[in-house]
């Protein structure tokens, strides 16, 4: 006798729910992964553009309030975009004629003191403990020699590169500069662009949410300056009680090494360090160690939590490894713009999912929809009324609000 018929097996129910849904997971993190990966691939193929135009968004965010004030004054957007440029472009040719001068002043003493040193360092090689006598570093010194010829070839193929590196430079600040100065100029309108060329309903939040980054990215770039700043500042102060003439070098390469998180501090301070070392002697090089550390600790525990606030909540976990991550998928660059770009993507990720860190700025300004009847009306477009024979495409008379349907009028925010 057969017993009574049950619901119908299913090959799923022998799969525990857990499993499923580890795999559910699998996939789809398998997919962000490739996708992330490709993206990364993608801007390292470009990075002689992407590059130029991520640092001319940080000099953009830099030098709007100073275009700004410019207006405020009856400068014309135009001038006041240019003036602003200007002032950047004569501020950093002058730090650099300065500190180039000092190094040419300086690196004559410095270099005698290596050369000293290291004579000192063979001497004690020789009637030190090592004992060694002078055919025995002589044959060290040709072994080396030796070396460095053997390497020649490796050297004019980097050189070589080198000089490639440069013409990339050179077209790079030529990018930077041309896309700095229209994105002060014409900001919200390139912004406007790309908004529109999302999917509607996905316009309005996406917009509110890049408000919220650019806020993110305003206050880390002002606080790295300032940051930078004063590490460069006391830095700068300590090295100059051992080696007053390239102060003021190692004060600018403490500056510049600090927009790397962690790694420029590390390096720079061990460069200031190093050059002590070789001109005063192991205790001026241990006092200037203990100048670094200081500065670095007060300027990690105290100036940067009081500054950063929660406009850049990134706790210093997440950024050790956000600043090695970038660091291994793009070098030095990685590094440099790792921070950053995990700062915003979380305040936007945030807000996209429901939590906005900063509610003052509201949602009244809007990005209006760039609809047009006359284009409107051409059949085959994009914008055309009667693609896909669907009523709610008809076109509006004037830019569209997206965050009140279809057809209200649209309002535009103030300006960049």
């Amino acid at each position: 006798m057969t017993s009574p018929a049950g619901p119908e097996s299913r090959d799923g129910d022998a799969v525990p729910a857990s499993v499923r849904a580890a795999a559910a997971w699998s996939w789809r993190l398998l997919l962000i992964a490739a996708g992330v990966a490709g993206v990364v691939w993608l801007l390292g193929q470009l990075k002689t553009i992407a590059v130029p135009v991520a640092v001319a968004l940080l000099v953009t965010i830099l030098l709007r309030p100073m275009r700004r004030m410019l207006e405020n004054a009856g400068v014309p957007r135009g001038a006041a975009t240019a003036l602003s440029l200007v002032a950047l472009i004569v501020f950093v040719a002058g730090l650099v004629t300065l500190a180039g001068s000092q190094i040419v002043a300086g690196f004559q003493d410095l270099w005698d003191q290596a050369v000293q040193g290291f004579q000192e360092f063979v001497d004690w090689l020789s009637e030190g403990p090592l004992g060694l006598d002078a055919q025995q570093l002589s044959n060290y010194t040709n072994q080396l020699q030796d070396l460095v010829a053997s390497q020649s070839s490796n050297l004019i193929t980097g050189a070589l590169g080198a000089a490639s590196t440069v013409g990339h430079v050179l077209v790079g600040i030529i990018i930077a500069i041309f896309c700095t100065i229209f994105f002060l100029q014409d900001g919200r309108n390139i912004w406007t662009w790309v908004v529109n060329l999302l999917p509607l309903p996905a316009r309005e939040k996406v917009h509110q949410a890049g408000r919220r980054g650019m806020v993110t990215l305003s206050s880390y770039v002002r606080t790295q300056i300032l940051v930078a700043l004063v590490d460069g500042v006391g830095i700068g102060i300590g090295a100059a009680f051992f080696v007053p003439s390239l102060a003021l070098p190692i004060g600018i390469l403490v500056f510049v090494g600090s927009f790397v998180p962690i790694l420029g501090a590390i390096v720079t301070g061990a460069i200031a360090t190093a050059v002590v070392l070789v001109a005063q002697g192991w205790v001026a090089a241990l006092i200037m160690l203990g100048i670094v550390l200081l500065v670095q600790q007060l300027e990690s525990h105290i100036l940067q939590p009081l500054l950063m606030g929660h406009a850049v909540s990134l706790h210093p976990v997440a950024v050790v490894l956000v600043v090695a991550a970038g660091s291994l998928a793009a070098g030095l660059i990685g590094a440099l713009f790792a921070v950053p770009l995990a700062a915003v993507l979380n305040t936007v990720v945030q807000y996209l999912h429901g939590h906005d860190k900063f509610p003052e700025l509201g949602t009244a300004d809007h990005v209006p929809l760039l609809r047009k009847q006359a284009f409107a009306d051409l059949p085959g477009t994009l914008l055309w009324s009667n693609r896909g024979g669907r009523e709610d495409d008809a076109p509006q008379d004037g830019p569209v609000d997206p965050g009140s349907g279809s057809g209200a009028t649209g309002r535009r925010g103030p300006s960049t």
